[in-house]
């Protein structure tokens, strides 16, 4: 609910401060006494476009601000929190703006900066205004099926969820044959590739050793002769190991007789140790570096295709089993491919099946509830002097590419003004005082079904007066029991239903401003008198005055 407005230095108004109640509050005034800068101002503020001409005269800038009482669950509440400007619980939301005379606009929402767009989604979720010109809300077709959904009390939550199911299903069929495409593409390659590593059978580290043995093998064919010549040295009955035992058993039959012949004895002893584990290593290194020209030739034939492939894959010698490993995934993927489509497309097909089914369950609810809408439209017509035109409410099926998550239905409302005329929709064919009759007909109808807390209706009985004033009248005052309604009215039937009264007023003097009052019960009845009579305000007129408020 809007809760107040303060205007500084916007055209004709210098400062103005409003506190608005629930109900139906009515703005009455003289022509040109400012009505319509009131609704320039809270449109600035809920994001219309900032226009410098809005700046008083020789003032540095324009300021407007509106606060609101949000009720919980107000839609107003997640764009807040989406956009970290969510206030204190139990605080208002206030909202301002501020438009400089040289040019550009600041917008601030709970005292931190916002954007314009921000307070224009904001602003749609606040208010509704509704005038000749307005080409928003009701007037806008792409609002209807909300609105038609809104009135039937239809659930969309279940198509919704099919629906997101549905085009998972063709997302996953599209990514699958896009990768069996791929792979199919591939084939060929990826069948000699996958055969002649499965022919190489590549082993981990197996570059490595081959290449180790390469180079012992090498080694050993230069080495063979000087590790011969050492082990003659060492081994054999004229080696240095024979004639190093047979000192020991000689020095130790005599190594009693003195203490350096024991220490010798002893020093012998390691010299056989160190003499034996030479002969050892000796051995071991002929073992290893061991020269055989055919197993040096296959080692190295091994070698030089292991590296060939591994350069043909432009990969490591140690990264081809991994290769063989992926590319035999390949090959199976790609005899398991058309096996995965069929149950891909079964899934599309059951999924667009399950949501087709609760889209059309959608379409004949809400041909059901366009019928009670059309009908409950039309009862309003009559009264409000329309009962020569008719309503409609179009429900029709778009093709499948336009179907979305709400179903497969476009829904417009239509009119047509005379007997026979053709329908058309309702911006096109209502003149002004018509169609703001047409918009109050359909928020009647519509009113048990919620819409923004707050609606603003301009001059909504142009060109009308006596009985379809009044019934205008009554529909206002009974739309405004389910929302907050503020009324720019010339006609005193309207203005009698109000709950609150603001008078506007031009006053001229060395500067003309505009100020606007909120009326006690006596100045009421004597602006009604005055809306009655005109000019010179009679005793009848404030008879009738006082008759249209008694009956309110």
């Amino acid at each position: 609910m809007l809760t107040g407005l303060s205007i500084r230095d916007v055209v004709l108004i210098e400062s103005l401060d409003l506190e608005f109640g629930p109900g139906l509050g009515v703005l009455t005034g003289e022509t040109g006494a400012g009505k319509s800068i009131l609704l320039d101002a809270l449109g600035l503020a809920l994001g219309a476009r900032a226009d410098s001409g809005l700046v008083r005269t020789g003032q540095a800038q324009a300021v407007v601000s509106v606060s609101f009482e949000l009720p919980a669950g107000h839609a107003a509440h997640e764009l807040l929190r989406e956009n970290g400007l969510a206030g204190e619980p139990g605080e208002p939301l206030v909202i301002r703006r501020i438009v400089k005379a040289d040019g550009g606009s600041r917008a601030l929402v709970n005292d931190q900066s916002a954007s314009v767009g921000l307070l224009r989604e904001l602003g749609a979720s606040l208010v509704e205004i509704h005038g000749q010109h307005d080409d928003r809300g009701l007037l806008n077709a792409r609002g209807h099926r909300a609105l038609l959904d809104t009135f039937g009390g239809i659930d969309t939550r279940e198509a919704e969820r099919l629906y997101r199911g549905w085009r998972e299903a063709e997302d996953a069929l599209a990514r699958a044959r896009d990768a069996l495409d791929a792979a199919e593409r591939d084939r060929e390659f990826v069948e000699h590739a996958s055969a002649e590593l499965g022919r190489l059978a590549p082993q981990a580290g197996e570059e490595e050793e081959l290449a180790a043995l390469r180079a012992n093998m090498q080694k050993g064919a230069r080495l063979a002769e000087d590790i011969a010549a050492v082990g003659q040295y060492l081994d054999g009955s004229d080696g240095g190991l024979s004639l190093l035992r047979q000192a020991a058993r000689r020095l130790e039959r005599i190594a009693d007789q003195h203490d350096r012949l024991g220490e010798a004895l002893a020093a012998l002893d390691r010299a056989l140790i160190e003499a034996s584990d030479a002969e050892d290593r000796l051995a071991e290194a002929a073992d290893a570096l061991a020269y055989d020209p055919a197993r040096l030739e296959e080692a190295e034939a091994r070698l030089f295709e292991i590296r060939a492939v591994a350069r043909k894959h432009r990969v490591d010698p140690d990264a081809l089993p991994a290769l063989a490993e992926e590319l035999a995934a390949k090959l199976a993927a790609l005899e398991a491919g058309t096996r995965s489509l069929d149950r891909l497309e079964q899934a599309v097909a059951e999924a667009h099946s399950a949501y087709r089914a609760a889209a059309a369950a959608l379409s004949v609810q809400r041909h059901a509830a366009a019928e009670r809408l059309d009908a409950a439209v039309a009862r309003e017509l009559a009264p409000l002097k329309l009962d020569a035109a008719q309503f409609r409410t179009v429900v029709e099926t778009l093709a499948e590419a336009q179907w979305s998550p709400l179903g497969q239905d476009r829904v417009e409302f239509e009119i047509s003004t005379n007997p026979g005329a053709p329908f058309a929709p309702l911006a096109k064919i209502a003149s002004g005082g018509e169609l703001s009759r047409f918009i109050l007909a359909l928020k009647v109808a519509l009113a048990e079904r919620g819409g923004a807390a707050t609606m603003i209706f301009d001059e909504i009985d142009r060109g009308v007066g006596g009985a379809v004033a009044s019934a205008i009248g009554e529909r206002l005052h009974r739309l405004s029991d389910s929302a907050q309604l503020l009324v720019v009215t010339h006609s005193p039937q309207v203005a009698a239903r109000g709950n609150r009264h603001f008078f506007i007023e031009k006053s001229h003097g060395l500067v003309t401003r505009t100020s606007v009052q909120l009326l006690d019960d006596s100045r009421r009845r004597e602006e009604i008198a005055r809306m009655l009579s005109g000019a010179e305000v009679t005793d009848e007129a404030r008879a009738q005055a006082g008759r249209l408020l008694e009956a309110a």
